[in-house]
Formats: structure tokens, sequence, C-alpha cells
């Protein structure tokens, strides 16, 4: 979302003011970019924009960096700073998190309702209804305005230390705005944390994508990201954050629920949307009506509403029974569940090879819509649950996502069922399928596979690769539709009347393009490595390969224990590579590709003072991209790794460095800024 224009302040360098100026600045700029957060991420109205945001924390960065004394936990510079954690530490809280019974009928939620009124003798109690967000429950602890520790619901009155992961969500404010007067020394809140429908699709295609089991529903993926012990791992899923009440306050009072929710968005925290006071048992069942009616519409998941008596007093004299307060239920929406039969198993080759097994049911009516298939995400998750063809099981669909399989309902077994296996040839191309130690997927490794053809030939052309600029994804969907293009070596057959034939090519786009596509032909052999897509063989492995082994001819003939002998390429890599060359598939590409005139270029091993040395980047540079500083350490003999270990040399921290400087600090690697590297490699 763009942030509309807005005057910045100007700043002067970080060097040439004084300590005190500094200091002030430091918070100004604090506040600044908390406001911004709360602007966009809470309000969703943004008053500036991206750019003018990023110059913002960019020089709070540099002040920072300049005078390391001013950093401190709140800034927003250190959502992202944590070193990854060996365990989760215990959290003992002041008052236990109490779970809410359920009531699931109009009766039940009048019984509710009647119990509360003859317990209070009151005719009518006030109410406020919020939408039961499916989440992850968790308190947050605020001391003096500043977010000092996060925790799990655990057993209620202990849970685990997540405080790291917590402060990468950006709708979190790390430390409370005070629009109305001193903050509370003490402020215990307590919420949700979740992840977003279209996030959540997206976390999955990513995860298939890489060989990684898919995760069930949202709430389960926001678990996940939750327990991630490294908290870059959480800061890349963009989770989100509501709050629905409080625990121990001091400093403040809130008369009623409704003003502690106003009281907690007064601070910078976002409560619960589309939450509204309720004055008759009807209000409550219309609210529920209407969201129950729109919940495949809403952003995030809903399982219910919850109903809480409104006033705090009436709070306090209705109490708790056993684990459950009395003043509050969760009036729970009808399980969209059903039992049916699984048909068949079949294997679905996605556009990245992975094969994903899906059920093929007997049709049944879940949640308003007829389901007839059901993924099973991967052969883990069917060995997990021990699901055949023929069992019958209980289906769940939440939202508009995909339906799956809960569990197997074994008393209805004939002893008919049988079990699935992955099949060893895909059943699209007919190539090896492969599964890869520590992967949870089978995978097709044919070039050639119709299924995954398209993303093969946009990997071809990508840039670090053949680099054919144009080849863009509109275009390679209409290469691949129809049926212009059956492999790689394809792309070299085709003329400039046939692109120009296409939608929005013309004549001289398709000259452009076909010239591309001729230049592409001289290239280097690490280029072309890279190019064909083999699993787990990146630029670097690539460099290494044609540096060793000096011609394509050699890698395809190499056997595992001569692949091994090569840097950083373990049995794992080696097989991924052997596999490949020996399917026959992707040998007769390969011999198209030569025939076309594709002339890879061997690479000698660069020798200079950076010999040996290895380099890891974090952050943006300013003076040169990250591909070229890969380029200007590997023309001096160095070697650009992805990631901090001991063996690592240099720690190169541009603007916006992430977790992999911390990282370095803890393991005492020498960081370099960017003037630094500018020197060493002669910038």
């Amino acid at each position: 979302m763009a942030r509309p224009k807005s005057r910045l302040r100007e700043s002067r360098t970080a060097t040439s003011r004084s300590p005190q100026d500094s200091r002030r600045e430091v918070e100004r700029l604090r506040q600044e970019i908390e406001h911004h957060n709360y602007r966009y991420y809470v309000l969703d109205d943004p008053v500036v924009t991206d750019e003018e945001y990023d110059t913002l924390f960019r020089r709070l960065q540099a002040l920072e960096e300049a005078h390391p004394e001013l950093r401190s936990p709140d800034s927003p510079t250190q959502r992202v700073g944590a070193a990854p954690l060996d365990k989760f530490e215990t959290v003992r809280r002041r008052h236990p998190m109490l779970s809410l019974s359920n009531v699931t009928t109009r009766e039940e939620m009048a019984e509710f309702d009647a119990r509360v009124r003859k317990f209070l003798n009151l005719e009518r109690v006030e109410y406020v209804g919020e939408p039961k967000v499916d989440g992850v429950a968790v308190e947050l602890v605020y001391e003096d305005g500043v977010l000092r520790t996060a925790s799990t619901r655990g057993d209620g009155l202990t849970g685990e230390n997540i405080t790291p992961n917590m402060r990468t969500i950006r709708s979190l404010p790390l430390r409370l705005r005070s629009a109305d007067g001193p903050l509370p020394a003490l402020l215990e809140v307590r919420g949700e944390v979740f992840l977003p429908i279209a996030a959540f699709r997206r976390l999955n295609r990513e995860r298939e994508d890489a060989g990684l089991p898919a995760f069930a529903n949202p709430r389960n993926a926001a678990a996940g990201s939750l327990k991630q012990l490294d908290p870059a791992v959480t800061a890349a899923r963009p989770l989100d954050f509501v709050c629905h009440g409080t625990g121990e306050i001091r400093g403040a009072e809130f008369a009623t629920h409704w003003d502690t929710l106003q009281g907690l968005a007064g601070f910078g925290l976002r409560p619960v949307p589309r939450s509204r006071v309720l004055g008759t048992l009807d209000e409550v069942f219309a609210l529920f009506t209407g969201l129950e009616a729109e919940r495949d519409t809403l952003p995030y998941e809903i399982d219910g509403l919850v109903v809480k008596v409104n006033d705090v007093r009436l709070q306090r004299r209705l109490g708790e029974i056993s684990r459950s307060p009395r003043w509050a239920v969760a009036f729970k929406f009808k399980a969209r569940q059903a039992t049916t039969r699984i048909r068949e198993i079949v294997p679905s080759v996605g556009r990245t090879g992975v094969l994903t097994p899906v059920a093929e049911l007997e049709p049944v009516a879940v949640g308003g819509v007829t389901v007839r298939n059901a993924s099973l995400h991967n052969m883990d998750e069917i060995e997990r649950k021990d699901i055949r063809v023929g069992d019958t099981v209980l289906l769940e669909r939440a939202g508009d996502v995909i339906p799956y399989v809960v569990k197997v309902v074994p008393e209805k077994r004939s002893g008919d069922e049988k079990r699935f296996r992955m099949p060893r040839r895909c059943p699209v191309c007919g190539a090896d399928v492969v599964r890869a130690e520590g992967e949870a997927a089978y995978r097709c490794i044919g070039l050639s596979c119709p299924a995954q053809l398209k993303q093969s030939l946009r990997f071809f052309g990508a840039r670090g690769a053949m680099d054919i600029e144009g080849l863009g994804e509109k275009l390679v969907d209409q290469l691949v539709d129809r049926g212009l293009v059956r492999d790689l070596g394809g792309l070299y057959a085709l003329d400039t009347d046939t692109f120009a034939g296409l939608e929005r090519m013309g004549k001289k786009s398709a000259a452009n393009l076909i010239a591309q596509i001729e230049r592409s032909k001289q290239t280097t052999l690490p280029h072309l490595l890279v190019g064909l897509g083999i699993r787990q063989v990146g630029e670097a492995t690539a460099k290494a390969l044609a540096e060793h082994f000096g011609t394509l001819e050699r890698i395809m003939d190499a056997t595992p224990e001569e692949l091994t002998e090569v840097r950083d390429v373990g049995p794992e890599v080696a097989a991924s590579i052997r596999r490949f060359f020996a399917e026959r598939q992707n040998r007769k590409v390969i011999e198209r590709l030569l025939a076309a005139g594709v002339r890879p270029a061997s690479v000698k091993r660069a020798k200079g003072p950076l010999a040996g040395k290895k380099f890891v980047l974090t952050g943006g540079l300013d003076a040169m991209t990250r591909p070229e500083a890969q380029r200007r350490i590997e023309a001096l003999g160095g070697r650009l790794l992805s990631s901090v270990s001991k063996e690592t040399d240099f720690v190169v921290v541009g603007s916006e460095a992430g977790s992999k400087l911390a990282k370095a600090k803890a393991l005492g690697v020498r960081t370099l800024d960017e003037r630094e590297f500018l020197r060493m490699v002669g910038g």
C-alpha cells in the first residue's frame, strides 16, 4: 500500500551532531516511525510514502549505529534484531488466562443470559459482542508503556516466553501511545495472534515449492510461526494481532469492557474488529447471524461470537467457575465438518514438480458447498493420519480454504481399504519421481514435464540464469498454452513472426526478444546450470561445479564421489545432481539446447587478494546491488555465502540489516560497514 505524500523534517548527518542532539533525534524518529506504523498497520490509513518511511528508518539506523548506547529494545529497528533462541523460557503470569465455555444453539445462548441475570438479580444485562478470531491466545505485559514480555496461554498460569517473536509483528506497538494522559505503570493485554487468509495461502505455496509440508489451516500456521526459535523466520510471516481483554492494570481504570477496548485502542493497540455493544439478546442473535453469513468474506478466520458482560463491576460479582468466567461465553458457529468416503487417492503434479496426493471423495455438502476433492498435502501427512483408499474420513472446510481431512473414522473400516504409495514415475511425463532426504515432498525431475514447463521456462530465462530479458510470465503462459514450446530447447526454434503473433507483442518487441534469445546462447557454464533448475544447485554451487569440472559434459558424467569433491557439495546435493543428469528426458533437452547453438563457456577459479575469504551480506548497499557486490568479491577470489557461521570471515552490514548482524556479533565474526567494504574491494 502506497503511503500518501507528507512533509518530513530535515536531519543533519549522524556524525555532525552532539550526543544530546542525537539522543533527542533518536527519540523523535522512534515516535515518528511508530506513529507511521500505527497509521499503516492498525488504522490502514498511511500518511507518508514508502520512500519517506524508509528514509526515516535508515536515519534511525544510522544514528543507533553511530551511538550504540542509544539502542533500546523498544526501538523500531529492533523488531528483527534478536539472536535465535536455544529454547523458550517459562513465564508465570499474575492472573490466569481462563478459557471460555461454549454454546452452539440459540437456546443455550438464552440459557447463559438467563443464568447471568438470575445471578445478578437484574432484568436486563448489557453485553459486548466480539468476533471470535481463530488464532493463538497470548498475553503482553507493558511496563511504563514499553513491551517487556509476551507469552503463550500455556496452562493458563504459565506460558512460553515468545517476546522476540511477538516483536516482529508490525501491528503490535513496542511502546504504547499516550494521546490522553499518562500511560499505566503496568498493563497486561490479552489477545489473538493470527495469520490472514491471503498470507496463509501464500505461505503454503512457498512451503510446497520448497518441499516442506503445508499447514492445515491459518491457526496452525500462526502457532507454528510463533514457536520458531529464530525470530527472523517469524518475521518473514505476516502475522497480525488483535486484543480482546486485559489482565492486571496499574495506573488506569475502565468502568466497562467497551471502555477497556477503546482505552486499548487509544494506547495504539487494535481491538477485535466489528465488536459492538449489545443491549438485548435479540441484538446478540442478530450480530451472530450476520457474522456467520459473512465469515467467508472476511480476511481472517473466525469461528463464532464471544459475548461478554459489559459492566466490569458486574463481571467481578459473577466471578468464575473452574477455569471459565461466568460473565463470558463463546457462541460457536456450526462446525463446517462432514464425513465422507475416499474413493481414490491420485497424485497431482504442481508447477514446481511437487506431487501432491489428492483424495477423490464421494460428494458431500460442507458449509453450503459440495466438496469432491481434498488435498492430503504429502506422504508424511497420509502416514501420520493413516489415511487409506476406501476410508471414511472427517472432512473440514474453513472459509474458502481448500478442504482437508481432519482424521479417519476407523470404526467404519471394512478391511478392504488400501494403502496409497507415491508413484516412482511422474503421472504426467513419466520422468523419475524422487524424494530428497529430510524433505516431505516427492518431485518429478523431468525438464520437459508439461505440468511444470511454465515454471521451468521462467526460471531458465531469469536473471542469474540465461538472462533473457522480456521472457515474462504472461509471454511464457502463451507459449506453453498454445503448444509453441514443449521443452527448454524449443525456445530457440521460435522466430520473429511467431512472437509477433502473440498478445501484446509487435514486430519490434518480437525482434528484441529474438535478439535476447540469440544472445543467451553465448552464456557461461554456471548460468546454464542455474537455468536448468537442478534441485539444490544455486549460483554459488553452479560456479563451484563449473570451476571444478570445467565442462558441462564432465559434470553430466561425474559420479557422486567426484561431485562431493566440489566445495559445499555434500552427499545430498551430489545425489540430486546425479539423479538430474541420469534422467533420459533431461539429457534429451540438453542435447536440444546444444544443437540449437547454446555454448556455455567454462569459468576459471579467480585468484586475488580475497582468495579463500568468505563473505555474508546483510541489509542493502547504497553504492551497488547485491549481485554487483558478489561479482566484486568473486573477482578478487572471495566467496559470498548466504548464512553466517564460525567459518565466515566478514559480514558486510548495509542499511536495514537483519538477524545476520546479531549472529555475527554472537559468533565474533568481523563486520564491515559499506565504506570499509568498498575500500576492501576497490570501490
